[in-house]
């Protein structure tokens, strides 16, 4: 996915809960015919562990003939990680992969050193009688400095081989990381959590505090935490150190997300991420110049550098 030159998403008031050091009420933007609500970055929050963006992509109802149609663009530094909760998208990128990924799926994109994608609806999605929805979110996490540079790649892991954890109404399935006793098989290059937990109403779920930072994205739905009530829409950064308990006072779906603080500060420019503003304006010659490659199978289009 792409980060349009737009605004930072704005922050709420602070919550009242200790356990809350700050709420992101994520801004609105438009990516290829696509509506998108952006939670990460923030004037007051560049990243969460190591993921330095986070977009919630719908749910939203595709007219029909029309699709999601992002270009092909250039990423550097990061690795994109795009989750599904409905509908479909077609990956294709300059290392030569096509990847469709669907519900439950993860499509792990490692840029490094420099990589082009792009993210379409297939034909058919475009032309079916009904239900033409997407909805997921799609994050970058950042790169330590020691692999900012290496080799792009992409893998693709099917939902079924992702852990499960179920109990005391909460559903957990681990997207990356460690926790609750399982370890996703998607490889990640530092210590990282991500997991998508479905609720009840009246369910539990425990938060630990095993990674340092700690941040939960509800999709929908609405829950308490120490006292304080929070609905859909609302990135919560969790105080380090201490575990917490989330309940659902409804049906609710959340995001957990997270892992061990960053080796330094990133610059975020575009699609571009670097711990040296001097690596982003050699990203953006490079991509000026044609230099990144084409995307397999979608080679004629390509999304230009902002002005």
């Amino acid at each position: 996915m792409t980060n349009p030159a737009d605004k930072d998403p704005i922050y709420g008031d602070a919550a009242s809960s200790d356990a809350i050091e700050l709420v992101v009420v994520p801004r609105t933007a438009d990516i290829g015919g696509f509506a998108v609500r952006r939670a990460l970055p923030t004037a007051k929050r560049r990243m969460v562990g190591p993921f330095v963006f986070m977009d919630q992509m719908g749910p939203d109802e595709i007219p029909f003939g029309e699709g999601l149609d992002v270009r092909p663009h250039p990423h550097i530094g990061l690795a994109t990680v795009t989750y599904l909760f409905d509908g479909e998208i077609i990956h294709r990128d300059s290392t030569g992969v096509e990847a469709t990924i669907r519900p439950g799926d993860v499509n792990w994109m490692t840029a490094g050193r420099g990589i082009a994608h792009s993210e379409r609806s297939s034909a058919a999605f475009r032309t079916r009688s009904n239900h033409r929805t997407v909805a997921g979110l799609q994050t970058w996490v950042a790169l330590p400095r020691t692999h900012e540079e290496v080799a792009p790649s992409f893998h693709h892991h099917d939902g079924a081989a992702l852990p499960e954890i179920a109990g005391d109404g909460a559903t957990v399935r681990l997207i990356l990381g460690s926790a609750y006793g399982e370890t996703s098989p998607v490889s990640t290059f530092t210590d990282t959590i991500y997991a998508d937990v479905v609720l009840a109403a009246g369910g539990r779920f425990p938060v630990d505090a095993d990674h340092e930072e700690r941040a939960l994205y509800i999709f929908e739905g609405e829950v308490e935490i120490a006292g304080d009530v929070f609905e859909a829409g609302r990135l919560l950064v969790l105080r380090p150190g201490d575990p917490h308990t989330v309940t659902a006072r409804k049906p609710t779906r959340l995001m957990l997300v997270g892992g061990a603080p960053m080796d330094g500060p990133r610059h975020i420019w575009w699609n571009f991420v670097a711990s040296s503003k001097e690596r982003i304006e050699e990203a953006k010659a490079d991509w000026k110049a044609g230099r990144f490659g084409k995307v397999f199978g979608d080679e004629n289009e390509f999304m230009p550098l902002p002005d």
